[in-house]
């Protein structure tokens, strides 16, 4: 199976690239429709349609691209074990489960929309909203540069 994955590693590299790019346009939108959730009137139709936007991003883009940057992820790792003792590996690992996390974070943040609840400030999410692409940029750096 190793030997197979090896072989299929710049697919699987490519696939990759493509799950982050679909999971990051969710990443970069949900807090703007958060944003955008946070201004309409509570009860009133935009903030109905605010919801299913925010469901169907969440549903339907992000939670399947995620899945799918995490087992591409292990199966290019089980392809090539030798990345696990490179230095720059050892610091994108932990920045990818942080925005990971911040994924996890926006999925109780639409459920708590979804349930009427805005315990976030605009302002909160106008900033937050900043902080996977800075993540990202480092993600990239690391992986393309490899500078350790």
């Amino acid at each position: 199976m190793q030997d197979f994955l090896a072989g299929a590693y710049p697919y699987l590299k490519s696939l990759h690239v493509i799950a982050v790019i679909a999971w990051f346009a969710g990443m970069m939108y949900l807090p703007r429709l958060f944003i955008y959730h946070h201004q309409s009137i509570a009860g009133g139709e935009a903030e109905g349609y605010f919801v299913a936007m925010e469901r169907r991003l969440m549903k339907g883009i992000m939670n399947p691209s995620i899945a799918a940057v995490w087992l591409l992820a292990l199966m290019m790792l089980w392809a090539n074990p030798g990345l696990l003792k490179a230095g720059w590996f050892h610091l994108k690992l932990p920045l990818v489960a942080g925005i990971s996390a911040i994924h996890g974070f926006y999925a109780i943040a639409q459920k708590r929309f979804a349930n009427g609840e805005r315990v976030r400030s605009e302002k909160f999410w106008r900033i937050i909203n900043e902080l996977p692409f800075v993540m990202l940029i480092a993600v990239v750096v690391l992986a393309l540069a490899k500078p350790f």
